[in-house]
Order: structure tokens, then sequence, then C-alpha cells
């Protein structure tokens, strides 16, 4: 950078902020496909959240931030009676829909979960609505397009993670964007509001990994998509920005946090995010073990009459799997567990299944669990890590293999793309929409359930929907 560090005039904003800004502004989102996947992403989305308010670990988070100070005619928390302020409600449904860690997945430099973008985007939109301004479901699935590529294109050379950040910097980072234009923001407040977004530096990935891995993983995005609205709502007070906060000599995020590397745009904003999102439909697990949980799956019919019988079984994963989910030793909370190859290994191999109640300690303390994990052996496949980094494959490839102590084996069962990915979308959309009539029917009386499957059945009445009428379907006194 050229900028003279003692000079107090202020440079023109960094490339990255204008990107962005101009982005979600102004850019037409034309593509038919990003559309009706968005709606299948709102549909999985929502589904993610209703099934999280089974487990009070979550719902003891949600509502006002003390007791009393709720918001009238404030934006609402699907699933529930509340009613708040666009900020904290951003944070409940953000920490909703990423409890369980089942909602959709980005795998490139950084991975993430764009649709935890869906707190502040659908905590704004419900806001703006109830407060008259015709605010349509389809702006929300535009939002979401937007979101989910700024999100998406800053991930692909970008890796936070491997300095330490946690990838829900870039859930503030794409929140704030879009949130700050359906708020009204110019192209200036826009940049103003998106440059303390970076500001803001990132959380730790602390949380993620042993031996501290813990719930705030759980609730980390819906902190994020939060932050964003107040950003957003700052910027329109006209809170001002500062033009390098990414560049700055010294004082800017390249340099104080990304070890002076400058931030990579390697193809401008569209709708390529979106449309090769990776959905989380069949088992809510870490996305890089999906497809090792569908592999053990096939295997436990011929396996669970041998299980006393098994010497090792041996699980071939990528690069990233190795790195992040390889974990032995106690596994202190179901934070922990759902973060671990092994343990999501040898729930489908000894019972047939991976729920979300499978990480609770009525499950875990089984010993078999632990005596399975403790005969694992996770290796990185060259192959799988290759075709995973491939901008043309994305594919998140595992292979587990059961042997016995005859000397005999199982097959050697490799999966190298999950359901969700965009190769199996023929055959992962019907078993996503199984997967939202499930939850909605677990938490809603019939006719509320019906009403809102009803909502869904045709893509141009819930474009057109009001969105204060959409959340209404989905309002429940629980």
């Amino acid at each position: 950078m050229s900028h003279d560090i003692k000079s107090a005039e202020r440079p023109a904003p960094d490339p990255v902020l204008t990107a962005i800004a101009d982005y979600a502004l102004s850019h037409e989102i034309t593509s038919s496909l990003a559309y009706e996947t968005a709606a299948y992403c709102l549909m999985d989305t929502l589904a993610c959240g209703f099934q999280a308010l089974s487990f009070p670990a979550c719902t003891k988070l949600l509502g006002p931030v003390v007791p009393g100070a709720t918001l009238t005619g404030g934006a609402r928390v699907p699933g529930t009676s509340y009613e708040l302020d666009p900020i904290n409600a951003a944070f409940n449904i953000g920490a909703m829909v990423r409890w369980l860690d089942f909602n959709d997945t980005w795998l490139a430099a950084e991975w993430g979960h764009p649709s935890d973008n869906l707190g502040g985007i659908l905590a704004v939109a419900d806001y703006l609505s109830r407060g008259g301004k015709p605010v349509k479901v389809r702006d929300v699935l535009t939002a979401m397009i937007k979101a989910h590529e700024i999100q998406g294109v800053l991930a692909l050379e970008n890796s936070f993670n491997r300095v330490g950040l946690d990838h829900v910097l870039l859930v503030r980072v794409a929140s704030t964007a879009v949130v700050t234009a359906m708020l009204g923001g110019t192209r200036e407040q826009i940049i103003n509001a998106v440059s303390n977004a970076w500001v803001d530096g990132g959380a730790l990935r602390t949380y993620r990994h042993a031996p501290n891995t813990g719930s705030r993983k759980s609730w980390a995005a819906g902190d994020a998509t939060s932050r964003a609205v107040r950003h957003a709502l700052f910027a329109l007070k006209g809170e001002m920005g500062y033009p390098s906060a990414l560049s700055a000599k010294t004082w800017g995020f390249q340099d104080v946090l990304f070890k002076g590397r400058t931030l990579a745009l390697p193809q401008p904003f569209g709708s390529y995010v979106m449309e090769n999102i990776l959905f989380k439909i069949s088992f809510p697990a870490e996305f890089h073990a999906q497809t090792a949980v569908e592999a053990a799956m096939t295997l436990h019919p011929q396996i669970r009459d041998r299980l006393g019988e098994i010497e090792r079984v041996t699980i071939e994963t990528q690069e990233p799997g190795v790195r992040i989910i390889d974990k032995t030793g106690p596994l202190a909370n179901p934070a922990d567990r759902d973060h671990c190859i092994q343990y999501m290994v040898a729930i489908p191999l000894l019972f047939g299944r991976l729920n979300a109640s499978d990480y609770e300690d009525e499950v875990a303390y089984d010993p078999r669990v632990d005596a399975l994990r403790a005969k694992m052996r996770v290796t990185e496949n060259p192959t799988f890590t290759q075709e995973y980094y491939a901008a043309d494959k994305r594919y998140i490839g595992n292979a587990v293999q059961v042997f016995f102590t005859d000397g005999t084996s199982s097959p050697r069962v490799a999966v190298d793309y999950p359901i969700g990915h965009r190769k199996r979308r023929a055959e992962g959309m019907p078993v996503l929409v199984r997967k939202f009539e499930a939850s909605i029917g677990a938490h809603f009386a019939a006719k509320q359930c019906e009403s809102i499957k009803q909502a869904f059945a045709d893509p141009d009445a819930l474009a057109g929907m009001a969105v204060s009428d959409f959340v209404a379907k989905m309002v429940s006194a629980r």
C-alpha cells in the first residue's frame, strides 16, 4: 500500500468494499435456477430452526435479552411467539438455524453455512413488512442469493480458519451488506456498514476445536448476523465508515488478522454460490463427514450382527476432514460429538441412524460407542482432497471399511459427494421436502402445518406473498 501512514487524508474505499456494496445495491439476479434453489434453501433453513426448538440448550438463549424487552409489531421469530427488535430477532433466528449443524454448507478455501444469513434477512424483512413496506418473499430470496454469493465468493480463495478466525465473520460481512440495502441504504452507507463489519475482526475458532469444542459454535452465526443488523441500522443513522478497513497499513484487517495477505475476489459476484450450494439433507452432521455417515449407513445391515467381532474400522477422508473432525479421547458435549468423524461413523454403524438426539448424553454414554471409536483409524485420501478443492467437482469424499477378527472384512464403501450436492439434486430435493414436512409436523398443529406447506406449494404465489403474511403462518404459542 502506498498511502502515507502519517497522512490523515482519507483514501478511496477498498475495492472489496465497493464491489460488495455495488453488488448488494444494484446487481439484478436473473437466474431462475438461483431463485428455485433459494426457495428450497428457505424451506430447508426454516426446517433446521424448527427442529432446534426441541432442544432446551437452544431455546434457553432465545427471546428477549432481558425479560420483558419485547417489541410489539417488531420482527417475529418463526416457531415461537416472540416479537423482538430486528437485532435480537436476527440472533434468535440465526441461533435456531445453526443449532443442530443441519443447514446448508459451502466448501472452498474457507467453508461456512450461507443460510446463516437468513437470521438478519428474515428479521429485517418482517420488521419492514410489518411497518408497511411492500416487502415480498421474493425480496427475501433475492437477499439470500446475494448473501450466499458474497459469503461464498469471499470463501473461494481466502482461508480465514487457517489464521485461526471463525468463518462466521463472512456471515457478518454478507448480512451487513444485504440488510443495509434492504433497509434502503445508499452505496456510501453500505460501504460504511460493511467496513465496520470488517473492523469487528473475527471470532476465534477456539470453540470449534478440541479441547474446547462447545455450544458457542451453535450460536456464533446468530451473533454474527445480529451484529450485521446493528451495523446496518447505525449506518442509516449516519454513522461513519472506515474506507481502508481492509488495506490500512499496520491497523487494517489484512495486516492485523490476515498475515499481510490481500483479500482475493477471484470472480465477479453473480448467483454461482446459490446455484451450487450443498444441502445437509439426511444427517445433522458436520459436512466433511456427510458421506462417511452415508457409507456407514450402507454398511450397518452387513455388520450389525458382527459388532463383537470388529477388529478395526478404517475411515478415509479429505484433508479438512482430518484437520477438523478427526478427534480422539472423551467427548464432553453434543457440540464436541457432532465435530468428531469417529462418533458420526460409530452411531450409524451401531444403530443404523444418525439423528440430532444421537449427540445427547443418553446415546453417547452407551459404552459401545466409545469402544467402537477406539477401533477407528482416520487417514487422508489424496484423491478425496484433490476433488474437494477442484472447482468443477467440489466433492466431499469419504470411504469406510470394517475389518473383523477372523481376517474377513466388509466391502469398502466410498461416497464421493452427498445427497445434498448439486449433482444429486433430483434425488435430494424430495428428501429435503420430507425433512421440512417432518420438521413442521413435529412442531405445529395439523391445521397450521398444512397452511405452511401450502405456502411453499406454489413458487410464484410464495414469491409474491408479503413477508408479514408469510411469517405469520409460522407464529407459535410455544
